[in-house]
């Protein structure tokens, strides 16, 4: 897991010699859960699991915790327990900005304390091992906005130096772990109802505290548009009233988002299942 454009589907190719499309720069590429080609490592036969991250640039948040929550929830009624998660974060960034600081976020919601132990925050993109770039990691480490809770709790930071020795290392920390339901799979399991995950409530927080946001800015907008009528500017009136039209269609999708995953959720979870199904058969 990781946010756009941390690697995620670059490190699984380098890992198990798997031919998974990689998107370019930020614009994301995995636009369904995907899993590689089966290899052999510790003598046990290893499959990585792909997902698109929650700053997908083609798919709002809700359809990426409607795709994951569904894989995960077949996959454990399947009896298929994860060994552990892998974490893929930019150590190039200078900032760890909102989207990415999202993505974590969700992906604790997701684990849930218990898996902690079972995974690996694991930093790449490093090029020239600096100062500056240290001094990042260290943050990362230290920081309780960052990975400092989860590392606390029982996570490993690595690094990744993007070969195939490096990755298999990494992988090598999880071959011999106990597998462990995460805290979504554990919570489908006893209600089978998406509305009831601590992912749900995360993400609802966040597209209320958004909608609230496109409300503020709507009614900013509606002000400045009856001025600009009353100085009779046309052309900012027009300009106004455009913006002002994309706001409220903006602020109706971020309403639906939170119904739409409740109501759509199933009809996802048996698409997977056939998906599976007819993979295996």
């Amino acid at each position: 897991m990781g946010a756009t454009g941390s690697g995620k589907t670059t490190f699984i190719n380098v890992a198990s010699g798997s031919d998974l499309r990689v998107g370019m720069g930020l614009e994301s590429c995995t636009n369904e859960v995907q899993t590689s080609q089966s290899f052999l490592l510790d003598e046990k036969n290893v499959v990585l699991v792909d997902t698109p991250g929650f700053d997908d640039t083609t798919k709002s948040d809700t359809d990426v915790l409607k795709m994951i929550a569904a894989y995960l929830q077949t996959m454990h009624k399947q009896g298929k327990i994860l060994s552990g998660v892998i974490y893929m974060h930019r150590i190039s960034d200078i900032r760890v900005g909102g989207t990415s600081r999202r993505d974590f976020t969700m992906f604790q919601e997701l684990c849930g304390r218990e898996a902690y132990k079972n995974v690996l925050m694991v930093t790449n993109m490093w090029g020239d091992i600096n100062e500056d770039v240290l001094a990042r990691e260290q943050e990362l480490r230290e920081k309780d906005i960052f990975f400092k809770p989860i590392l606390d709790n029982g996570a490993l930071l690595l690094r990744h130096m993007n070969d195939l020795e490096s990755a298999h290392n990494i992988i090598h920390k999880l071959t011999g772990a106990d597998p462990v339901a995460l805290r979504i799979q554990s919570e489908l399991a006893a209600v089978n109802d998406i509305t009831q995950t601590s992912a749900y409530a995360q993400l609802n927080r966040e597209l209320m505290e958004q909608a609230e946001r496109n409300r503020q800015e709507l009614q900013k907008l509606r002000v400045e548009l009856e001025e600009a009528a009353q100085a009779q500017d046309e052309e900012t009136r027009m300009e106004l009233q455009e913006e002002s039209e994309k706001m409220e269609a903006e602020l109706l999708r971020v309403q639906n988002e939170s119904a739409m995953l409740a109501s759509e959720y199933q009809a996802e979870l048996r698409r997977i299942e056939e998906q599976l199904h007819a993979r295996a058969g």
